[in-house]
């Protein structure tokens, strides 16, 4: 799989790099298309900066020029690094004439992107008092009902929001520690990953229950982050802390990975599916490497080898898989943006 065609397929022209003034950590493309030029489209990045000052750029992407350009005017301060940015994702059918970005830090924030700025819309803020607010790890904007967006925090909860009421739908307490992030399923469905080590789906119609369906090896080591396969959803995968590998569940058989991605040489950082496909998955890590994998029916006694393999030259914080454009996979690394055409 290291051979040097297979690498130098994806780079030079398919790949495309943006260099940022400052380290990005969040990422995001826009569904949106209404006001763009055809095969246009935008992409937001969010500085990682450890002050208070804190910056959002969107970009503009041309697929044909295989150019990124930033937009000055829709570039926004934002309050602490953002920990996870991402547009409506069913643009379609929301409320308002302009696309919409939802960011997460201290609170859950909504913008509204216009032609010439973006604006505030609304910070969702649950805290009981004033002066304190557990951070928020992650979130994740429900696809089939837009109107939810789940958040995930430090205190141990999680937090559903109808962002169209501008109100609490409910909150749980989801695990016994910190919560690192949270993916939906359905409607009503979501799951959530944590320092407990557990990864635990949760229904909305039976708030007191939750199912954990995968728990780490050595106790208390944490998972950091959970990716639900919106094409196939028995299937999610996670990623434990300081861990290269990439943990494949299937929610109908708990316990038991169907499949562990070992061949990074260092941590994974980040993990995305294919937005197409319900078998290929991308993951990323401190070795600098992004890579492609498809999930066989059946595992082979020696492990799954990815099919294909992007060297960045850099710890990869950060990746996304376009919805909108498909054949498009967005990684971070130092202060680098770059697209890679699969």
């Amino acid at each position: 799989m290291e051979n040097s065609s297979q690498e130098s397929h994806l780079r030079s022209e398919n790949s495309v790099t943006y260099d940022s003034s400052y380290p990005i950590y969040a990422l995001a493309f826009s569904s949106f298309t209404s006001s763009l030029p055809n095969r246009r489209r935008h992409l937001a990045i969010g500085s990682f900066i450890e002050e208070f000052n804190n910056r959002v750029d969107i970009l503009s992407f041309d697929e044909d020029s295989h150019t990124l350009k930033p937009i000055p005017n829709l570039s926004f301060d934002h309050p602490y690094p953002p920990t996870k940015l991402m547009f409506h994702p069913n643009p379609s059918g929301s409320l308002k004439s302009n696309d919409v970005i939802a960011s997460s830090g201290d609170y859950l924030r909504l913008w509204e992107v216009r032609e010439t700025s973006v604006e505030p819309l609304f910070a969702f803020n649950n805290a009981k008092t004033s002066e304190y607010c557990a951070p928020l790890t992650s979130f994740d904007w429900n696809e089939v009902e837009p109107r939810r967006i789940g958040t995930s925090s430090i205190d141990t909860t999680c937090t559903i929001w109808d962002v169209e009421k501008g109100a609490v739908e409910t909150q749980l307490i989801a695990h016994d520690k910190e919560v690192y992030d949270i993916a939906w399923g359905e409607a009503g469905v979501f799951a959530s990953v944590s320092a407990d080590g557990s990864v635990r789906i949760f229904d909305l119609r039976d708030k007191e229950h939750s199912t954990i369906i995968y728990e780490s090896p050595q106790p208390d080591t944490p998972l950091l982050r959970l990716a639900w396969n919106k094409q196939d959803l028995r299937y999610m995968a996670t990623i434990l802390m300081d861990s290269n590998k990439v943990v494949i569940l299937d929610i109908r058989s708990p316990a038991m990975p169907v499949a562990e991605l070992e061949r990074h040489q260092a941590s994974v950082n980040a993990i995305a599916w294919a937005p197409q496909s319900c078998r290929h998955i991308c993951s990323a890590g401190d070795d600098g490497q992004a890579l492609i994998w498809e999930l066989p029916t059946v595992a082979g006694p020696n492990g799954i080898d990815p099919m294909s393999m992007y060297s960045a030259g850099a710890e990869i914080n950060q990746i996304q898989w376009s919805a909108a454009q498909r054949d498009w996979i967005a990684i971070a690394f130092s202060n680098k943006l770059q697209l890679l055409k699969v």
